[in-house]
């Protein structure tokens, strides 16, 4: 891929988020409008509000804590949020942003997740105080919206210092910590703001949950960086009712949202529903954190192109925690694709044909190198490999582990590549996503991507519950083999032997592939992760017993 034509300047890497927020500590403006719901009512802190309470925060913090220390923050989406998490970074502190304590397998990885990040501050809101002080007792407790006493200026940081740890959500592996320097947030911020045209003008819009990397980056950072604003609701307020989504993205002004495929399928599932619903002035809706399908694409455009939303808004994007969620997007020409030749894929290389499945293309980099490698040599435009990416957008490693090399190879001289994890191609120039290099199913030497075969699987019988199927690779005495589990609904009108064989005639007319079993399983049977995802790995650690 060509070396994108502009990097990241200096200036902008010099000044950390903390010091964009303190500079406009006297605006009037609103920044941060939380859409509650449960109460039927907006909240919102103005800059000058906001900054002011930070401080406070941020005081409350050296009281008790030294630069450096971590942080945990523990509450809903809401406004103490911000406050906790831009609190910690003003008092010097890593912060370790994650979610209120939940149900038990949350609470599970919370306890996890906070033993490894040894944080003993823990910041929460007085709405989740009550939870918070059951689930644990921490070295302090603060409880950020309730904090009073002097504020403290914020403590001068080196751009390389880390600002926050980026808990991965477990897809693929074990949870863990990528350690994000401040020098990091400004650069993804500033590429965040060119892909996609964010100014001080621009409503960053939506519900993406606080803890994972793009509703931090996105809804709490970039309109910082920007000098815009943020609007935002909890994320289950969206799952209940996807239409509230929509009525945000039309009240609000120039807006800038992103979302996961399954949001933009349940949007179009839930439909307009009012006849005034006006989506003309989305300016950019980001699909992103997982495979972008070409079904959804065209549907979410079919349903709401009546009422405004333009093509060219619709922009997926590819990223990961690691990166600090930006890597490539999709411009102002707005979604575009390629039929390839399936055999050809599974070989290694993207042969464009009339007839073969279709991929989403995520665009090209902005700020940053990406680079398509395959045993430590870049790959020519067309051949699959492991997608490699070189910036300032880059973590520094993971918190406390020693495998550190992931973001320390070298490609023809250069050092401090990120080794993604995941497979991609170059075609016309623009980045596919192909799929995950530990997820790779190989089958009598042909390889499958699972996102392929979940797909097919799931369009395979209306039952099936589409997004919540995991295909992975099974071993046993016959050999390599693949296999289905598949989340079913059990009040359609279907027994389990009619959709097993729906789904095995689905996968073997789409791939040429004979499943060695399917498994259905009943609603909320498939593990997920954090940010909702399937997690392949537990799946296949739960249900892989194909002798089962």
């Amino acid at each position: 891929m060509p070396r994108p034509p502009e990097t990241v300047p200096g200036e902008v890497l010099r000044a950390s988020i903390v010091d964009r927020l303190f500079a406009r500590a006297d605006d009037t403006r609103p920044l941060f409008t939380h859409q509650d719901f449960t109460h039927d009512a907006e909240h919102t802190l103005t800059w000058a509000e906001f900054a002011a309470r930070v401080r406070v925060v941020a005081g409350g913090l050296r009281r008790v804590a030294e630069p450096g220390e971590r942080v945990a923050v523990l509450a809903g989406q809401e406004l103490a949020y911000p406050l906790a998490f831009f609190g910690a970074l003003a008092a010097g502190m890593i912060a370790v942003p994650l979610m209120a304590p939940g149900n038990r397998a949350q609470a599970d990885r919370l306890a996890g997740v906070l033993a490894d990040s040894g944080a003993r501050v823990w910041l929460t809101s007085s709405a989740a105080a009550a939870r918070v002080r059951e689930f644990g007792a921490p070295g302090d407790l603060l409880v950020a919206d309730e904090l009073t006493g002097p504020g403290a200026d914020s403590v001068p940081v080196a751009p390389e210092s880390p600002a926050y740890l980026q808990y991965t959500s477990g897809s693929t592996r074990e949870p863990a910590g990528a350690v994000i320097p401040h020098r990091a947030i400004v650069a993804a911020c500033w590429q965040g703001s060119r892909a996609y045209g964010v100014d001080e003008g621009t409503t960053c819009a939506g519900w993406i949950p606080f803890f994972h990397d793009m509703g931090l980056i996105q809804l709490l950072c970039l309109p910082v960086f920007a000098g815009g604003r943020a609007v935002f609701m909890a994320p289950a307020e969206f799952v209940h009712r996807p239409r509230r989504w929509l009525r945000q993205l039309a009240d609000y002004p120039a807006v800038f949202t992103a979302a996961p495929n399954f949001a933009y399928d349940l949007a179009a599932d839930a439909g307009p529903g009012d006849d005034d619903l006006d989506l003309s002035d989305v300016r950019v809706a980001l699909n992103g954190a997982e495979p972008v399908r070409p079904r959804t694409v065209e549907r979410f455009l079919e349903v709401f192109g009546p009422h405004g939303f333009r093509r060219e808004a619709y922009r997926p994007s590819y990223g990961l925690a690691e990166a600090t969620v930006y890597v490539a997007s999709a411009g102002e020409e707005g979604p575009r694709g390629a039929k390839f030749d399936r055999e050809a894929l599974a070989q290694g290389y993207a042969v464009e044909t009339v007839d073969g499945p279709e991929l989403v293309s995520v665009g090209r980099p902005v700020g940053q190198l990406v680079r398509i490698v395959h045993e430590g040599h870049e790959q020519p435009e067309g051949a699959v490999g492991e997608i490699w990416i070189h910036g300032p957008n880059v973590a520094t490693g993971y918190w406390g582990r020693g495998d550190a090399a992931a973001f320390d190879a070298t490609l023809d001289g250069l050092g401090g590549w990120l080794r993604t994890g995941d497979l991609g191609v170059v075609h016309r120039g623009d980045l596919y996503v192909t799929g995950r290099l530990k997820d790779l199913i190989v089958v009598d030497g042909r390889n499958f991507h699972p996102q392929d075969i979940e797909a097919a699987a799931g369009e395979a019988h209306p039952a099936v519950r589409r997004d919540r199927v995991a295909a992975f690779g099974v071993a046993d005495e016959d050999g390599e083999g693949a296999m289905v589990v598949a989340e079913w609904v059990r009040d359609a009108d279907a027994d389990l032997k009619e959709v097993t064989r729906a789904v095995l005639r689905a996968v073997s007319r789409e791939h040429d592939l004979t499943l060695r079993a399917v498994h259905l399983v009943p609603s909320g049977g498939l593990p997920r992760t954090s940010s909702g995802k399937v997690a392949r790995s537990a799946a296949k650690a739960r249900y892989g017993d194909v002798r089962g």
